[in-house]
């Protein structure tokens, strides 16, 4: 045969004896595609009203699950961190979990301009965040569009935690109430490991680029733990959601 097809890139990720991060980026990929079949078997297996719901979840960790795919290669192949393939999945990703809170308390009257102001915030936070760690990465840049990225969290987290999207919550019943509040905390304890990754990857932060409080910390680590927590976390309190007893 003249030509031969070349299958080397499908055996691109070899993982090295102690590449920590590497194991984190493995896991990752498999953790994602595990949650995904499931939320989407599940998906018939709920209420109607909670399927959009759940397909939502499943959207999430089945884009995450791809792009895990892709940068676990290349950090084996190159041993940096894939920050232009994060920032891809997090600008599809993270918009998709605040539609989660549009559509757990769509019921109680949760409107358009809700979700769209969600949307917004959080598409916000992502871009300028990629500005801060992949554009502007000398002098003031990482800790300016840090800063405006943290003004757009925090405003998201006063929406689902004190504002509009708790009280639709409260509205709709203690079970959606109760969930809800454990999708904020998520947002305030799961959110957080972001910032620390975004600080421990860039200049200006804590004295020295790569430390926090003095620590090595291996920011592609922080990210990937985050994202295991924050997408698979955040679907599964949306399926518990979905076949709590409709008396709770």
């Amino acid at each position: 045969m003249d030509a031969l097809v070349n299958f080397d890139p499908l055996f691109l990720a070899t993982l090295k004896s102690g590449d920590y991060v590497g194991f984190t980026f493995f896991i990752g990929s498999m953790a994602m595609l595990a949650a995904t079949v499931f939320f989407f078997f599940q998906y018939s297996q709920v209420d109607a009203k909670w399927r959009d719901s759940m397909l939502v979840s499943g959207l999430i960790t089945f884009i995450a699950a791809v792009h895990y795919y892709y940068m676990r290669d290349f950090w084996a192949e190159t041993g940096t961190s894939p920050t232009e393939f994060r920032y891809i999945d997090w600008i599809l990703t993270v918009p998709l979990m605040c539609v989660e809170f549009y559509l757990i308390t769509k019921k109680a009257g949760a409107s358009k301009g809700l979700l769209w102001r969600l949307i917004a915030f959080s598409t916000v936070m992502l871009v300028t965040g990629y500005l801060g760690e992949a554009v502007y990465t000398t002098g003031a840049g990482p800790a300016a569009w840090g800063a405006i990225s943290g003004a757009a969290y925090f405003y998201i987290l006063y929406i689902v935690m004190m504002g509009e999207v708790k009280t639709l919550a409260e509205k709709a019943g203690p079970t959606v109430a109760k969930a809800v509040n454990v999708l904020a905390w998520f947002v305030l304890v799961g959110w957080a490991i972001y910032p620390i990754g975004y600080m421990a990857g860039t200049a200006g932060w804590y004295g020295a680029e790569g430390q926090i409080f003095g620590m090595n910390v291996a920011m592609d680590i922080i990210y990937n733990i985050g994202d295991a927590i924050n997408k698979i976390g955040f679907g599964l309190v949306v399926y518990a959601l979905a076949v709590a007893p409709a008396s709770e």
